[in-house]
């Protein structure tokens, strides 16, 4: 089997594409994908996609995502991590301060991205922009922060555990409760616990295992998922029409998986009212 999903526990100082090396050569095969980066200083799990299963990667990276992490206050990192250098210094707030300003952070926010991020800014990629030494412009983006707790005050750290939507950057965040705080701060470590219905405690940093898209995943997911026949499932993996599958589902609001036994066939999602085909894994 060279389809599939792993849940590797990424260890910090490894980027997340060469955490991808070894699942590589185990499989035989280049066509292996992460669906959510970590930081090279950051840990935790790691969502990779292998095979057919690629096709999948969009439903996978816009989940919600769980993360403990450690702010450093008293100084800020132009990478707002701990590999950068430092760009401006003050005073250590205190407990009180950091714990008044977290509710600033809870809910629908705007945050503006790391200059040194994915991010691309006039067709290049920011974090390329500021090691060349320009100052790459991050416009500010919508984001939700769905819980943020003080776990711990060690000054000048404080651990937090932070429940977030899909595109939060932790390391901005880190950033911006320090400068409420009438402080400086950076991230100075951090752990992905939890991506939609996936766990840290799931994954494995060494012997990983392949597993097959199935019902359970699908759930874990938060996707609702159908059973078909096999005249409907060879119907799907040929792109027929939808009308006759989609009667039964209208209580879905715009995605679902399509299941022939326990071998997932397709995802189907509705598209400005209209039910269409996002992907075909067809049955073999």
């Amino acid at each position: 089997m060279t389809s599939g999903l792993i849940l590797l526990n990424k260890k910090p100082g490894i980027t997340s594409f060469d955490a991808l090396r070894d699942i590589k050569r185990v499989l035989g095969t280049g066509k292996v994908g992460h669906t959510g980066t970590l930081d090279k200083f950051a840990g935790g799990l790691l969502i990779v996609l292998a095979g057919k299963a690629l096709r999948l990667s969009q439903w996978f990276t816009h989940c919600d995502k769980k993360y403990e992490g450690r702010i450093c206050f008293g100084a800020e990192t132009d990478t707002l991590d701990p590999e950068g250098s430092v760009i401006a210094e003050a005073e250590a707030p205190e407990r009180e301060e950091v714990e008044r300003v977290l509710s600033q952070f809870t809910g629908s926010i705007m945050q503006s991205p790391p200059a040194y991020s994915a991010i691309h800014v006039d067709g290049k990629r920011a974090s390329s922009l500021a090691r060349s030494g320009e100052a790459p412009e991050m416009e500010k983006r919508p984001v939700t922060v769905y819980k943020l707790e003080l776990k711990r005050w060690q000054p000048p750290f404080a651990d937090i555990f932070v429940h977030c939507s899909s595109g939060t950057y932790i390391r901005s965040l880190a950033r911006d409760i320090a400068l409420a705080a009438g402080s400086r701060g950076y991230l100075n470590s951090l752990l992905r616990t939890q991506i939609a219905g996936f766990y840290m405690k799931e994954a494995l940093t060494e012997n990983v295992s392949l597993l097959p898209i199935n019902k359970d995943i699908i759930s874990a997911l938060g996707m609702p998922w159908i059973d078909v026949t096999k005249k409907e499932a060879e119907s799907i993996t040929h792109g027929k029409s939808l009308d006759f599958i989609v009667k039964s589902v209208n209580s879905y609001d715009n995605t679902f998986a399509v299941f022939y036994g326990e071998t997932l066939i397709a995802v189907v999602e509705k598209v400005d009212g209209k039910w269409t085909y996002g992907c075909v894994l067809g049955e073999g």
